[in-house]
C-alpha cells in the first residue's frame, strides 16, 4: 500500500526537493504541495493524505496553527502530520505535538531518516526521539499547574494501563516496554491500542501530551 505524502513549504525549492524525495522512495508517493498552512488546509480536504510534511514559519497560517486546524477536522481522521522545521526550538516541539502533530524532525535530517519517520507516522505510532521527549518533559517543568484532562478520562484505564502509559511517557518503545513488563509484544500493542481508543488520542506523541497534562507524569516522577 502506498503511503500518500501532501509537502508543505513556502519555499518553492524546498519543496520541490521534497517532493523528489518522497517520489523517488520505494512506496511513497507524493500527492500536493502547498505553499501556506491555509492551503495545507484546503489541500489536505482535497487530496486525504496520510501523512502532511509541514513547515513551521510559513505566512497567512503557521504550521502549528495548519496542523491543528488538519487534526480537529473529523473528515481526516487518519491523516498525520510531521512537522519539518529549521528551528530546534522548544515551542515548536509542544506547539507541534500539542496541535495534533505525530511527529517533529529538522529539515537538515538525513533523507534515510525523514523517509523512516514517514512510515513511523504513517503506520500511527508517532515519532518521538528520546531528545524530544526530553524537551517535553522540561516544558512541563517550567509549567507550575498543567491544564489537566478530566479524571473521567484517566478513571477507565486499568492499573496495567496506567503502568503503560507512565512507561509511554518516559519514551520506552514497544520492545522496551515488553522487557520492562515481561510482556509479549502482541501484549504490549493491544494495551496501546487500548489507550489509544480510551483517551482518544492520534498516537503515541498523544499520549504522551495526555500522561503529562492529566498529572500521572510529571518531570519528578522516578523512572
Amino acid at each position: 500500500m502506498t503511503i500518500r505524502v501532501l509537502v508543505v513549504d513556502d519555499q518553492a525549492l524546498v519543496r520541490g526537493s521534497f517532493r523528489l524525495l518522497v517520489d523517488t522512495a520505494p512506496g511513497l508517493a507524493a500527492v500536493g504541495e502547498a505553499a501556506t498552512g491555509g492551503e495545507a488546509v484546503a489541500v489536505a480536504r482535497q487530496v486525504r493524505p496520510d501523512v502532511v510534511l509541514m513547515d513551521v514559519r510559513m505566512p497567512d497560517v503557521d504550521g502549528i496553527e495548519a496542523t491543528r486546524r488538519i487534526c480537529g477536522d473529523p473528515g481526516l481522521p487518519g491523516v498525520r502530520v510531521l512537522i519539518l522545521t529549521t528551528f530546534d526550538l522548544d515551542e515548536y516541539v509542544y506547539a507541534a505535538l500539542r496541535a495534533g502533530a505525530s511527529g517533529f524532525l529538522l529539515k537538515d535530517t538525513p533523507p534515510a531518516d525523514l523517509l523512516a519517520a514517514i512510515r513511523v507516522v504513517a503506520a500511527g505510532d508517532g515519532l518521538l526521539a528520546p531528545s524530544v521527549t526530553r524537551r517535553l518533559i522540561a516544558e512541563f517543568a517550567r509549567r507550575p499547574e498543567p491544564p489537566g484532562i478530566p479524571a473521567r478520562d484517566l478513571g477507565s484505564l486499568t492499573g496495567r494501563e496506567l503502568e503503560v502509559l507512565v512507561l509511554v511517557a518516559r519514551g520506552l518503545s514497544n520492545a522496551e516496554l515488553a522487557e520492562h513488563l515481561h510482556l509479549t509484544m502482541p501484549t504490549v500493542k493491544t494495551h496501546i491500542g487500548r489507550l489509544l481508543a480510551k483517551l482518544h488520542a492520534r498516537d503515541r506523541a498523544q499520549l504522551v501530551i495526555a500522561a503529562y497534562e492529566s498529572g500521572l507524569v510529571t518531570p519528578k516522577t522516578p523512572h
